[in-house]
């Protein structure tokens, strides 16, 4: 099935949700003209990493994002893999992905598995503890955040399920400008040993405490870069992923069949 991707890279307002609100349905209206299928935004894209913010205006169970973003979907008849956001719960803060279909219908919502410690994430955030298989209609996908594409074993986890093994791999992230070469050397990794399309969704401009890197980037099963964008542009990255290639890319190599887990349990 080809799938039309659209990733927002656009820069987020410090603890600002009302212009980063107004920014996100522009980019989403914009997305839905050049006809995008499925559209991505980036890490905790309605206030940044503005801790104070998150704790004295707390979107209880993200339900001020989660309302916004199925009227957009629904709406634009768009599938939206909605980046992240705070979600505050009886436990704490999570940072959470939240996945919508074409209806505006709810399908799924991960929250980040491996907090990140240079951003005193395990601070202020709890961290999740499930996985993040999802289906849109062109069949089995999985998000991540950020920090979790350094954890290969994470991810392999998810292409081991016995019946939905995912044709693209989402993720967003706040990716740091300093580190931005080895956002792409891993996520090519992970779209190879993986054999699948990944879509990557990264943020430009600044705040506070960090420049982020923008690159955000679609790469395809075999580790060949379909679309990139910049480092300091507030863009949005089109590709077009035809998912019925990951089957015969898989059946050429057949890595997962051919894997020996006898052998790697070292832990």
């Amino acid at each position: 099935m080809l799938l039309k991707t659209a990733l927002v890279q656009m820069d987020i307002a410090f603890g600002n949700p009302e212009v980063n609100y107004e920014n996100a349905s522009a980019n989403i209206a914009e997305a839905v003209s050049s006809g995008a299928d499925v559209i991505l935004l980036p890490e905790l894209w309605t206030t940044g990493y503005d801790f104070s913010y998150m704790k004295e205006n707390p979107d209880e169970e993200a339900s001020e994002a989660v309302t916004f973003l199925s009227e957009q979907a629904r709406k634009h008849r768009v599938n939206l893999v909605a980046g992240s956001v705070a979600k505050k719960t009886d436990e704490g803060f999570f940072n959470t992905m939240l996945v919508f279909n074409r209806h505006g219908a709810f399908v799924r919502e991960y929250s980040k598995a491996h907090l990140f410690r240079l951003m005193e994430e395990e601070k202020h955030l709890q961290e999740g503890n499930e996985g993040s298989l999802f289906k849109l209609e062109h069949g089995w996908a999985a998000g991540f955040i950020c920090y979790d594409i350094r954890f290969p074993e994470w991810i392999r986890t998810h292409m081991l399920h016995p019946e939905h093994k995912p044709s693209v791999l989402y993720v967003v992230a706040e990716w740091p400008q300093p580190r931005i070469d080895q956002w792409r050397s891993l996520l090519i990794a992970r779209a190879i040993e993986n054999q699948c399309f990944v879509a990557a969704c990264n943020r430009t401009g600044s705040d506070p405490n960090n420049t982020y890197g923008g690159h955000s980037i679609v790469i395809s099963p075999l580790g060949k870069v379909i679309a990139e964008a910049g480092e300091a542009e507030d863009t949005i990255l089109y590709a077009d992923i035809e998912t019925d290639d990951v089957h015969e890319i898989r059946e050429n190599i057949p890595v997962l069949r051919d894997r020996r887990p006898e052998l790697y349990r070292n832990e």
